[in-house]
């Protein structure tokens, strides 16, 4: 296009081109900290540690994880541990950042048995998310920072923390799955 004399289309799908190539990149990562630190599952934002309504029992703290079109969209598995429980749950599509997306989106529900108990987590589609893709079986063995899907264009990531867990992040710090230590199971775990 660009040779013919058509610069403003070439600009525009050069653009896309570089947008989409940036969206799905999948870098390599190490999980940070030892077997007892839990690590993000997904690069983004942490918006908010809260106490929900909606926790599993034994982990009444809710990190949520805001993934902005920018970010990088491929999650990971927090923990090692065993693919003990999965669901899909069919939802509205409202923006990610909302706290309400947490039960009224569209979501993967992960549970994990690890060594140390277990560890669930939401993948959550968001207002432009439009697929959300979850790899593992049921009884797949997970490492810590395994690659167990995506969901592509802006969403969040939900994940529930042990009530024994020292919390390592903070409100608004900057996160990459699989890599960033996000907590430490307790010496009772």
């Amino acid at each position: 296009m660009a040779l013919a004399g058509r610069w403003p289309a070439a600009a525009f799908f050069y653009a896309v081109t570089a947008f989409l190539l940036q969206f799905f990149r999948d870098p390599e990562r190490t999980p940070e900290g030892g077997s007892d630190t839990l690590v993000s599952p997904a690069d983004g934002t942490v918006l908010s540690i809260t106490e929900p309504p909606e926790a599993p029992a034994g982990a009444r703290r809710r990190l949520s994880i805001f993934m902005s079109v920018f970010n990088c969209h491929v999650n990971r598995s927090p923990v090692d541990g065993r693919l003990s429980d999965y669901a899909y749950v069919r939802g509205r599509k409202e923006a990610a950042f909302a706290d309400k997306a947490s039960i009224e989106n569209e979501q993967n529900r992960i549970t994990l048995a690890s060594p140390k108990g277990q560890v669930t987590f939401k993948q959550i589609a968001g207002a432009l998310a439009r697929r959300i893709v979850f790899y593992p079986r049921m009884g797949d063995e997970l490492r810590r920072g395994q690659r167990i899907g995506l969901i592509k264009f802006g969403s969040r990531v939900d994940l529930f923390l042990p009530d024994d867990a020292e919390v390592l992040v903070a409100r608004g710090d900057k996160l990459k799955a699989g890599q960033s230590a996000i907590a430490r199971w307790g010496p009772a775990s």
